[in-house]
């Protein structure tokens, strides 16, 4: 766009008529080299007129570009614009490039666990904050214009009432609603025309700049890859609708020649340094070497973002991944393959619908790179099986009659050619409304005072559902009321003059209550029931903080699978009966730390704060499970065979960090749980510090370094000696661990940790036969884990960056006479601690001090 003066020149004026600041627009993106398409000019001519716009185009349309020229003219006229879109990290990109555009003092950004310049007249969120404003404050909100990006959202089940919300509650607001796959939109725009009073325009059946080319693939998938890499149409974007099915494909295209020698060589320099740190890293290392990418939700996010700079480069010509493409991931695509037209929703296999299938079909061809986009739908592999039959007995009708036709597997849900041209000729469905109402809803309503009744009664009566669902909200609304009213934490009058109901507070709502750790207070209540002289106390805090984090779903179901793995085995090791042993493993679960005490303690917080109703106290041990089996992240994800979801384990260590470092106040921060706080938070940064990073930039802005980060590759992790606290804890972990097996007499494990440093199984069993001799068990207890048992002689440290420092350590079993006189000395490689970003142990001696 234009510089800093020429931007402010062209945007200062205000109160000027809609046909000067539409000329000053053009003026001012043609001064950054863009020109206005028809579709772009008849939406951004209703914008200046005050009109509400809808646009449905397609991808590649210029949706972005009328984006700015709806907040260029709130800023023209000084008005407050916000733009919403449905994950945050969408909000962030949108909030650079719009202080790009417009400059850092014009644009602001919240998202719930952050704000950076809230009062600015341009501000980028999500869009449950522009809900809950717009619950709390109604026509006194103070946003003029809502721009809402990916507003197919609306139908979401679960988030779709925070797109509804706002067009509900805002009638003084100008509404750009935006999407390329909305379908008919006509019920909408006049509901909204008769909401705001302003006229609502709709822009939509607008071609494609560039088209796309529809075909359906008999050919095995292979063959399918092939032609269209010799005919030029990558990079290719594989899409499945499973993680795992991604992977595999991945690996079995390695047999393809993707890309050259040369390219091959130029692959490998791109990459550089970049640290594969885990399993799943190793194996992507050689896949993105042959040309190939993976990319789902599952992985790490400098894995992603590793695969995301390569295809901007050009050096990945084939990308295996899931739908996730749909949702705006930032991948240049030439032709998209469907190895499937169904899909599992979490309840069923089904047909993909239409607005699924063109929002993924519409990320192929890229404007200004494509003349045009390909999308090929791959048949059902029975069916080429069986064509390659066919095709393999030619004309003899003997051969044919003799064919044996592959069968659909059991269980299959059937698509073909018929289903794809249904899809390619399909408008998206029409949106469906989801609208809820929910303690916090109703308390926001409450809060701002005024007719509470009337705004609850116009939210259940006078919304996008059907009349069925309007009497299930008013149900819904008058149990919220009850129990509100129950908790006394809402009063019921009559005004004297005018008879109507008039509902007030009771207690005073912190501001964005409902959006930002909801469930923080609560952890504060019960940090209260802990006792700090307890061995265990820093764990149980981890324990409470982890209630109020949503599940990490893959973690606890592979922690409940161990659990009743390992019950199973004790029940038939008592002689129980299968039935009996059926029965009783209905009880085993995840580990849920304190659940009995945290329970009772949330029902009674939930009496006095009921909108906490609307919440799910979680018991579990992710975090703590980490300690207590002293693993490291490559160990944990190896433990519980979760190489899949690497990113969902780190996104949730991540969460727990932040969670842990600001819900709990400094006077329950003891040595041991700073000391926790500061391992865990170096654990995810050596695994990968995207999310760390994201948070840190979400808080700090800084548009020059987000610039050159997204130009470049993930960086190389800080040294693991930066953060000498966190080491220490690292170090005292991989010697706990060794403390754990030796416990359970575990030799060959500990066989294969020490063997390298000529402590081998029989090594191992040889130094704990006369420790068991004199003491009989070894406590592996909260007291045994205690910092105080590990002794660190620093002596021959060196400073960071130099080679050769080592640390001499001594850990102490706590053997229950209270001698202290057994342990394991080691030494601490401090070189390979450094290129591993673990802490790499070599034992020296097990015995007697």
């Amino acid at each position: 766009m234009a510089d800093a003066a020429e931007r402010g020149r062209l945007i200062a004026a205000t109160g000027e008529s809609p046909d000067i600041v539409f000329d000053r627009f053009v003026s001012w993106a043609e001064a950054g080299g863009l020109s206005l398409y028809p579709a772009q000019e008849e939406a951004l001519i209703g914008i200046v007129d005050g009109a509400n716009v809808i646009l449905s185009t397609p991808t590649g349309t210029g949706k972005s570009l009328v984006a700015a020229g709806a907040h260029f003219a709130a800023l023209s006229s000084g008005r407050r614009s916000y733009y919403t879109a449905p994950i945050k990290a969408l909000v962030s990109e949108k909030f650079f490039a719009l202080v790009e555009m417009f400059g850092a003092e014009n644009v602001g950004m919240v998202t719930g666990d952050s704000s950076v310049n809230a009062d600015a007249p341009i501000v980028c969120c999500t869009a449950e904050i522009v809900a809950n404003l717009a619950l709390r404050h109604g026509e006194d909100a103070g946003i003029d214009q809502v721009v809402m990006d990916e507003f197919h959202f609306y139908a979401d089940p679960d988030r779709g009432w925070a797109w509804q919300v706002p067009l509900l509650t805002l009638p003084d607001t100008q509404f750009i609603l935006m999407s390329a796959t909305l379908g008919d939109v006509g019920d909408l725009a006049r509901d909204l025309e008769r909401r705001t009073g302003r006229e609502t325009a709709i822009v939509t059946g607008v071609e494609r700049p560039v088209p796309l080319h529809f075909s359906y693939a008999t050919t095995p998938i292979h063959e399918t890859v092939e032609d269209l890499l010799h005919t030029g149409q990558a990079p290719i974007y594989i899409v499945h609708f499973a993680q795992a099915a991604a992977l595999e494909r991945a690996q079995a295209l390695t047999s393809l020649k993707v890309v050259t020698r040369e390219q091959r060589d130029e692959i490998a320099d791109a990459i550089g340094d970049f640290r594969f740190s885990t399993a799943f890293g190793t194996t992507l290392s050689r896949l993105v070497r042959s040309g190939i990418g993976v990319h789902h939700a599952g992985m790490l996010p400098k894995y992603r973002r590793l695969v995301e700079q390569l295809a901007q480069r050009g050096l990945l010509r084939v990308i295996c991944g899931t739908d996730t493409l749909g949702v705006g991931i930032n991948v240049p695509i030439r032709t998209v393959l469907f190895t499937a037209l169904t899909k599992y929703d979490g309840t069923k296999m089904r047909q993909v619908n239409a607005r699924e299938f063109h929002q993924i079909a519409g990320r192929a061809g890229r404007a200004g790179y494509d003349t045009a986009g390909t999308v090929v739908v791959q048949a059902p592999e029975h069916e080429t099986e069986n064509l390659k039959l066919i095709e393999k007995a030619g004309d003899d009708p003997k051969k044919r009659r003799k064919i044996i036709r592959k069968k659909a597997p059991e269980g299959f849900v059937s698509w073909g050619e018929p289903s794809f041209q249904r899809l390619v000729a399909a408008e998206p469905e029409t949106l469906t409304s989801h609208m809820q109402l929910t303690h916090a809803m109703m308390l926001s309503v409450i809060a701002r005072g005024g007719d509470s009744f009337g705004t609850i009664r116009s939210l259940v009566f006078d919304n996008h559902e059907p009349r069925a669902r309007r009497f299930a909200l008013a149900r819904r609304a008058l149990e919220i009321y009850r129990t509100l009213r129950t908790a006394g934490v809402i009063t019921q009058t009559i005004d004297p003059e005018t008879g109507e109901v008039v509902i007030g507070l009771t207690v005073e709502l912190q501001p964005n209550f409902a959006l930002n750790a909801p469930l923080s207070p609560f952890a504060l209540a019960a940090f209260e029931l802990l006792d700090p002289a307890e061995p265990g106390f820093a764990l149980d805090v981890i324990s409470v903080v982890e209630s109020t984090l949503d599940d990490p779903r893959q973690i606890v179901m592979a922690q409940q699978h161990l659990a009743r793995g390992e019950a199973v085995q004790a029940m038939k090791a008592e002689g129980i009966e299968y039935d009996q042993r059926m029965e009783l493993l209905e009880a085993v679960t995840h580990p849920r730390p304190l659940a009995e005490l945290l329970e009772a303690a949330f029902t009674s917080y939930t009496a006095a704060q009921p909108w906490a109703l609307d919440l799910e106290l979680r018991p579990k041990a992710v975090v703590r499970d980490f300690i207590e089996r002293a693993l490291n992240f490559s160990e944990f994800v190896s433990f519980y065979s979760l190489s899949r979801s690497e990113g969902l384990v780190l996104r949730y260590l991540s969460d727990a960090f932040r969670a842990i470092r600001q819900s709990v106040p400094d006077e329950f921060k003891d040595e041991e749980l700073q000391d926790l706080i500061e391992w865990l938070g170096e654990l995810v940064r050596q695994v990968d510090s995207s999310l760390l990073d994201e948070w840190e930039e979400l808080s700090h802005p800084d548009p020059e370094r987000h610039a050159e980060a997204s130009r470049s590759l993930p960086p190389t992790p800080r040294s693991v000696l930066a953060n000498r606290r966190a080491f220490t804890v690292l170090v005292r972990n991989e010697l706990f661990r060794r403390v754990q097996l030796a416990s359970l007499e575990h030799y060959d494990a500990l066989g294969e940790l020490d063997a390298s440093a000529g402590f081998d199984a029989d090594t191992w069993a040889d130094a704990m036969d006369p420790y068991f001799e004199e003491h009989g068990e070894l406590p592996t207890g909260a007291a045994a884990r205690s910092p105080a048992l590990l002794i660190v002689d620093d002596e021959d440290e060196r400073p960071v960056g130099d080679t050769g420092g080592v640390w001499r350590v001594r850990q102490v079993f706590a053997d229950p006479a209270g001698d202290h006189d057994w342990g394991i000395s080691a030494v601490i490689d401090l070189d390979a601690s450094d290129e591993t970003g673990t802490a790499v142990v070599r034992v020296t001696a097990v015995g007697m001090l």
